[in-house]
């Protein structure tokens, strides 16, 4: 015969564990609308990009501009850049519209 003692949890016993939100990414200091960061991977490793906001999957969208330096609108991670101090106006720049959707592959 063996005692069970009531304070010690029973293996088979199910454990109930909250569920939590996944936390949005939070922007690295200095990272404002319109300031200049260097890419450090990809095909466009060394250029420098202008970034335009974060977009709701925690990544950046950044652009060339493409006419200047040939980087498109593109999402970055923030880990795979490098800030600068440099700082360009871009409160004429409209990029309300564009989202995460935006980048999704048509089939």
């Amino acid at each position: 015969m063996v005692k069970k003692f009531s304070w010690y949890p029973a293996d088979d016993e199910m454990k109930h564990y909250k569920k939590s939100k996944p936390k949005s990414t939070k922007l690295r200091n200095g990272l404002v609308p319109g300031s200049v960061l260097i890419l450090l991977s990809g095909r466009f490793r060394g250029k420098r990009v202008v970034f335009l906001k974060q977009l709701t999957s925690g990544l950046l969208l950044v652009t060339g501009p493409y006419k200047v330096n040939g980087v498109p609108l593109k999402r970055v991670n923030q880990a795979y850049t490098i800030t600068t101090s440099t700082k360009i106006n871009i409160g004429s720049v409209d990029v309300a519209k564009v989202d995460d959707a935006l980048f999704k592959k048509s089939t």
